[in-house]
């Protein structure tokens, strides 16, 4: 096991191109290729004969094939993602209430970096079978905003200077043509809604 263990930093350390990651997981799987090798030379040495290990590799094989399937899943699912393109890289993504930006879809697991600058791994298992909002997929989005005035205010007036800023601000579209509502009479308000459209793609501040 000692040797297996020096063996296994050696490769690793042989290695300097690579980053830590991919260093580490060579080093452990040589590591285990190397310890399971010696036990079983080892079976072998003190007259143990490799046949009376069939149950036992069996058994590991079932397991193995237990932990397969879920890659082999998110592997085909990658590839669906893929060809199918419910999402492509660049894309703003909502899934499970993670919310960030597409930055890579590999062979098992896709990358989201959200806002504040943080890279989740996703299995592509979900991505492909799950819900997902895509707010890239479409060009257009509609935002709603409220704005609140007094009873005592004129209700014509501040509809009319909301309607003036709509057209003023250069970020929402011309068409859809946008609405101002008045939506609610709350406790200490009267509340208009802003019904405005604006180009997805340079407004993620409304996701």
């Amino acid at each position: 096991m000692v040797g297996s263990n020096i063996a296994g930093r050696l490769v690793g350390d042989r290695l300097p191109n690579l980053d830590d990651g991919l260093r580490y997981a060579i080093s452990r799987i040589t590591y285990y290729v190397l310890l399971v090798t010696g036990l079983m030379a080892a079976l072998q040495t003190i007259g143990v004969q490799l046949g009376s290990l069939t149950v036992l590799v069996g058994a590991l094989g079932v397991g193995l094939g237990f932990g397969l399937q879920n890659i082999v899943k998110n592997f085909v699912s990658g590839l669906i993602l893929l060809f199918e393109r419910p999402i492509k890289v660049g894309d703003w993504i909502e899934v499970d209430g993670t919310k960030g930006q597409v930055t890579d879809i590999g062979a098992r697991s896709t990358t989201v970096v959200t806002r504040d600058n943080i890279t989740i791994i996703i299995p592509n298992g979900p991505m492909s079978n799950g819900t997902i909002t895509n707010y890239s997929l479409s060009p257009i989005r509609r935002v709603d905003m409220v704005f609140g005035i007094g009873y005592d205010d004129d209700l014509k007036q501040a509809k009319s200077v909301l309607e003036q800023l709509v057209a003023d601000d250069s970020r929402i579209l011309k068409d859809p043509e946008s609405q101002v509502l008045l939506s609610e009479l709350a406790d200490s308000s009267v509340n208009f809604t802003v019904r405005a459209f604006v180009n997805a793609a340079d407004y993620w501040g409304v996701y």
